[in-house]
């Protein structure tokens, strides 16, 4: 507990037992990874909660634990599961003085998360109430919150020769993701520094989160900025090891937060959260950091699980203002692009390319990537793809494509890609740079012969198709094509869609970046169409289109859109003209090409399920 402004209170010096004995060492042999309760490790949602300096709450004959038990109760009941908790820490000063009394009585509070939920605790300086480092030897705190308290979690790794410093390794985030913690005394000696940086050693793939009790005091604005002490702790420990993307202290208030440059160049968030100088001890608040691996992004909020469970109308005021913090140091977010953040010391594994009779299920009538597989020696990264070229049908069906240069376009609109989808069976992909003004690209178009152009699917299909728009989405694409039957609706004596000139069947890019796809039927003249949302630039789409031969579905990276028709739909009204990847023609004729990149196209004459898509959605 320490507010920058009113200085350190005068220590009271603690006589030094003898080393508390049977103390956990790094070299312990580690328990496994579990879940431990009911979080859900494979989910790619996660949450730790995060408890600072409950002192005021453990305080000689002035103390109340309700509100810490509150939390505990928060932590490990309903709210658990719906935001997945799988970790708790406490940032130290759990009491007040640190007396045999307070400690009892803050380690029997501690006991209704036991078992429940796997926590890390260190020491602060009032829970210690010594000036000494974490070779103070014995004391009430360690015989309460030292290594044996954490045995049986299953997140638990072991302690320092001390026992003043843990670490936990957790598994959450799905893919296997394991993360550090690391929690360690608010005084940590120059042994603890070598046993701390033994432990990242030894855990170098990890990501880490280093908690400890003084790293960093907040000005008024909530700029946080290193205390003396943890500019030490930041030049011999969390710089130099590029795992620690996130520390965690509490002892100064006001809460705060800073992003600093380690040696890596890489950013580390740090992070202050103390709530005692608020009303009723900081009433138990807990800071919650809830990690999303989708969204590239850590939400953070802080509320009071004790003022949120009383009843509204009984609620004072200082209780009502005190239930959630809403500032900018107490509920915000961090984006973090994981994989790149920790690419440095744990780059990720994708899955490997597939073969193409591996994702050719029943029904197969096309399916072509561009790969060496594909074009039988595909050309290296950024390679022009020569007009002429061809891109074999693996199904073997007769359904090859041939490159063929749009208007005057010239040979560099199509080059060949080593991006591609993570999920995509195969590693490589082709660059268009189509546009407008003058209209340019390319396309890949089926022979005039070939099966696929005359293939009604009255008994259903399924085409899929992985995509990716640039980042900067430059220049003006409205309406620019991604495949299509050629030929006119109108020709198919079509009357009642948009126009007879548009093709019977195509996959197009609106202004706003929505996919549309359009089909006149084979059993009726209409145009039952579906739209998509606005999809992100800089980044693989995946894109399903399911007809069961009653109506049309589209999916976007496994989900269904919300705008599919209810108007039956059955077949596609082909008129034995080519099948082109590039392009939509409209009355006949190319315009613009498409701008992007394309990667591994499949038809299947029937509908398949997400599970069975090119990527497997379950």
């Amino acid at each position: 507990m320490t507010h920058p402004s009113l200085g350190r209170r005068t220590l009271l010096q603690a006589a030094v037992a003898a080393p508390a004995g049977a103390l956990l060492s790094m070299s312990a042999t580690p328990a496994q990874a579990a879940t431990g309760g009911r979080y859900d490790r494979d989910n790619p949602r996660f949450t730790i909660g995060v408890l600072p300096d409950t002192q005021y709450l453990f305080d000689e004959d002035r103390s109340d634990p309700a509100p810490v038990r509150q939390t505990f109760r928060f932590l490990t009941g309903e709210e658990r599961e719906s935001r997945n908790i799988a970790f708790m820490t406490h940032l130290g000063d759990v009491t007040e003085h640190g007396t045999e009394d307070e400690i009892g009585l803050a380690g029997d509070a501690f006991k209704a998360i036991d078992g429940k939920l796997s926590y890390s605790v260190l020491a602060g300086n009032h829970d210690v109430r010594s000036s000494t480092d974490d070779q103070r030897g014995d004391s009430a705190y360690l015989r309460a919150f030292g290594p044996a308290r954490y045995a049986r979690m299953p997140t638990f790794r072991g302690a320092s020769p001390d026992g003043y410093n843990t670490y936990h390794v957790l598994e959450a985030g799905g893919s296997g993701r394991r993360w550090l913690v690391l929690a360690l005394d608010w005084r940590i000696s120059d042994k603890g520094l070598q046993w701390a940086q033994g432990v990242l050693d030894a855990n170098r793939t990890l990501p880490a989160i280093l908690t400890t009790h003084d790293l960093a005091w907040a000005d008024a604005s909530g700029k946080a900025a290193l205390s003396q002490y943890g500019q030490r702790l930041w030049d011999t420990l969390i710089r130099r090891n590029d795992q620690i993307f996130l520390t965690l202290n509490g002892h100064y208030w006001p809460p705060g937060r800073t992003v600093l440059k380690n040696d890596a160049g890489h950013d580390v968030h740090v992070h202050i959260a103390n709530y005692q100088d608020r009303y009723y001890g900081g009433a138990g608040m807990v800071r919650l950091y809830a990690f999303d691996l989708v969204r590239n992004v850590i939400d953070v909020e802080t509320l009071s699980p004790w003022l949120l469970d009383r009843d509204p109308e009984d609620r004072t005021l200082l209780e009502a203002e005190n239930l959630e913090l809403t500032g900018p140091v107490d509920r915000f977010s961090i984006h973090i692009d994981f994989d790149e953040r920790f690419a440095g010391f744990a780059p990720r594994t994708l899955p490997p390319a597939r073969p193409a009779k591996a994702v050719m299920p029943r029904g197969t009538v096309a399916y072509w990537r561009f790969d060496a597989e594909g074009f039988g020696g595909a050309g290296a990264d950024g390679a022009v793809v020569p007009a002429g070229a061809v891109v074999r049908d693996l199904t073997d069906g007769g359904n090859d494509l041939t490159m063929e240069l749009l208007h005057a376009s010239g040979p560099g609109v199509l080059k060949w890609s080593a991006e591609h989808h993570e999920g995509q069976p195969a590693h490589a992909s082709l660059r268009f740079d189509g546009g407008k003004g003058p209209d340019r690209g390319a396309v890949l178009r089926s022979s005039a012969a070939a099966p696929i152009n005359s293939m009604t699917f009255e008994t259903g299909y399924t085409i899929e198709a992985f995509i990716k728009l640039p980042d900067p989405f430059a220049g003006d694409h409205a309406w620019m094509g991604i495949l299509c039957w050629e030929g006119r609706s109108g020709d198919a004596g079509k009357t009642s869609g948009w126009s007879p000139e548009e093709p019977t069947c195509s996959l197009n890019l609106s202004p706003e970046r929505f996919l549309q796809y359009v089909v006149y039927p084979t059993d009726r003249d209409a145009d039952p169409t579906s739209w998509s949302h606005s999809l992100p630039v800089g980044r693989w789409t995946h894109v399903a289109v399911v007809n069961d031969a009653r109506r049309t579905v589209m999916y976007v990276d496994g989900s269904k859109i919300a705008r599919n028709p209810a108007q039956p739909s059955k077949g596609i009204s082909t008129l034995g003209r080519p099948f082109a990847i590039g392009g939509t023609q409209f009355a006949l004729k190319y315009g613009q090409g498409y701008y992007g990149w394309i990667g591994d196209v499949r038809i299947v004459a029937r509908a398949l399920r997400p599970k069975d898509f090119l990527t497997p959605y379950e």
